[in-house]
């Protein structure tokens, strides 16, 4: 099969970086290659070194654009492209006002497909090449999620949420129905092409103890599985779930006495943990999610990245659509260094790029498939212009470093950066042309 050579100037990530300056954090070429070859990438460097070893590649000259891995997203509800922006509520009204009336046209599989072509485009069209999705309640959300990202070669993760009371009745299942289509579900997609099962319950107050033990079972059964829901959130959803399970110590209590902590299991928000809280998802290599925008949007509170850390946890980042703003991870970024900045916390701007490439593919489990450019990745890239607007041009004339160009990106980019996006090495943004590829 043909090489396809890829040209610009090229970043990835080795490890977190400590500083703004931290160039042992990261390898990056000013006049860069990374070539590709059957969706994988084959080697990566100086365009004179990579050349040299494809000599009759194809080249695609995106000089003087940088080169990165694809942009990976760890939290987002796949059926809430149509509430962001939703005005005016808290976390539990605003889920019952509007997302839970959106939700129920998912049990129409038509609204699913067309929904489904949407949500993958919005993703793409800002860079993301691999997210990790709740579905809705309906099995048919969930199919129309993995058959789509199947047809776009995408490297994604995604499950039906579980839910069984505190819903509409058309949002409810039960805990048998969700672990029969929990299962058929991971028998179908789980490690089929680039897709993986993610384990739903939603949170603890729309699930039963008998449905977490549901979600028990399908934890020990499939452990190759993720397991995503949400935790600590807001001071309501905390007060009702523990007036729900009276005999949780605190929160993660519920799901720790479900055995659902453990390195593959995503824990959104995690706003308002105690220490007991913290110790045990160190100690069970639990991942917190950090979610800025929505924990903005709706009032939730501030991530403390540095003591979650400090502790030992294990962190993410991610949009959180539809609570959550946008579905760019530039703005996801950009919205966190404001967190942090009131919290008195620093996020430099290679430790951004870092997050939602290496870092979050640390998170899952998948740094030797995602976020780098290291020979055997997989080839999900995305190609950004740091002048993409007449603002950002304007800018750019006064930036003298890779970490200043990075923090303008951070700051004021949004989808119109995204000079190219690349999906197992065949370029796949929606708006542009998609002939290029191996």
């Amino acid at each position: 099969m043909s090489v396809l050579l890829l040209r610009g100037r090229t970043l990835s990530f080795r490890d977190l970086p400590q500083s703004h300056d931290d160039e042992a954090s990261h390898a990056y070429e000013e006049d860069g290659a990374v070539a590709v070859k059957d969706g994988l990438i084959a080697a990566s460097g100086s365009f004179d070194q990579v050349s040299a070893q494809y000599p009759s590649a194809d080249v695609v000259d995106h000089r003087p654009h940088l080169i990165l891995p694809g942009f990976i997203d760890t939290h987002l509800h796949f059926p809430q492209g149509q509430v962001i922006g939703s005005f005016g509520t808290k976390l539990l009204d605003w889920l019952n006002t509007y997302t839970f009336v959106e939700e129920q046209k998912f049990a129409d599989p038509g609204h699913c497909k067309r929904m489904a072509t949407h949500f993958f485009d919005n993703l793409l069209r800002n860079g993301t090449t691999t997210a990790v999705a709740y579905c809705s309640v309906h099995k048919a959300s969930a199919e129309a999620f993995f058959t789509e990202a199947a047809h776009r070669n995408l490297r994604m993760i995604g499950g039906k949420v579980m839910m069984d009371r505190n819903a509409p009745d058309a949002l409810c299942d039960t805990p048998q129905s969700a672990y029969d289509d929990s299962r058929d579900l991971i028998d179908r997609w789980h490690g089929k092409g680039r897709a993986l099962y993610a384990i739903s319950p939603r949170f603890a107050i729309t699930s039963t103890p008998t449905q977490l033990e549901m979600a028990q079972a399908l934890k020990t059964e499939f452990p190759g599985c993720y397991l995503q829901t949400h935790l600590s959130e807001n001071h309501a959803e905390i007060d009702l779930t523990l007036d729900l399970y009276q005999s949780a110590r605190d929160y993660l209590d519920v799901y720790q006495m479900y055995d659902l902590l453990g390195d593959r299991s995503l824990f959104g928000h995690c706003l308002h943990l105690n220490g007991r809280e913290r110790a045990a998802m160190a100690g069970t290599g639990s991942v917190a999610v950090f979610c800025p925008t929505s924990n903005l949007f709706l009032g939730s509170g501030l991530f403390d990245e540095d003591g979650l850390r400090e502790h030992g946890v294990r962190t993410a980042i991610a949009t959180d659509i539809g609570g959550g703003t946008s579905y760019s991870m530039l703005k996801t970024l950009d919205e966190a260094y404001k967190v942090l900045q009131l919290k008195n916390q620093v996020l430099n701007p290679l430790k951004s790029f870092f997050m939602m490439t290496l870092g979050n593919a640390r998170a899952l489990q998948l740094e030797h498939e995602i976020g780098t450019l290291e020979e055997g990745s997989e080839a999900d890239l995305v190609v950004l212009n740091s002048q993409a607007t007449a603002a950002m041009a304007l800018r750019m004339e006064t930036v003298r470093t890779l970490s200043e160009e990075l923090f303008v990106l951070q700051t004021m980019a949004d989808d119109r950066a995204i000079a190219g996006v690349y999906a197992a090495g065949r370029a796949c943004h929606p708006d542009m042309s998609s002939d290029s590829g191996p």
